[in-house]
């Protein structure tokens, strides 16, 4: 299967990117870091090689808010999450897959960091459950 260009944007409208995969490889991310960043019992995150993200419009708008190993991407205008990358994992660029505009053939993997989900939320799918990330 050949490459092709997806699209996504903040909700304001004021940032936009272009991915460029086959599939994007998926997860959810129950850490606590990713519940509070995004208000809800998990982030689903899309992952691909840092060189097929690319922003294309509004990258001035981008802010990076850094926390130990972890950048987080946001809209400074709507404060939509945008995407992050973490140090001890060069190369690859994490977006969130809410703001994918595009539909994309999307390859969910797991859930990550279930040790530390929201009690309140059950996970009832079938996907592989980590403790951690590993």
């Amino acid at each position: 299967m050949a490459k092709k260009t997806y699209q996504g944007s903040c909700l304001c409208g004021g940032v936009v990117y272009e991915i460029e995969a086959e599939t994007i490889e998926s997860h959810h991310c129950h850490c606590q870091r990713c519940r509070k960043a995004h208000g809800a019992a998990y982030a689903s995150w899309g992952e691909v090689p840092e060189e097929d993200f690319r922003w294309t419009q509004g990258e001035d708008l981008v802010i990076e808010n850094k926390y130990v190993e972890l950048a987080r991407f946001f809209c400074s205008r709507c404060g939509s999450p945008l995407g992050g990358k973490i140090s001890t994992m060069p190369g690859k660029f994490y977006f969130t897959l809410g703001t994918l505009d595009d539909r994309a053939p999307l390859e969910f993997k797991e859930h990550i960091f279930t040790a530390h989900k929201a009690p309140w939320h059950e996970i009832a799918d079938s996907l592989p459950q980590r403790n951690e990330y590993e």
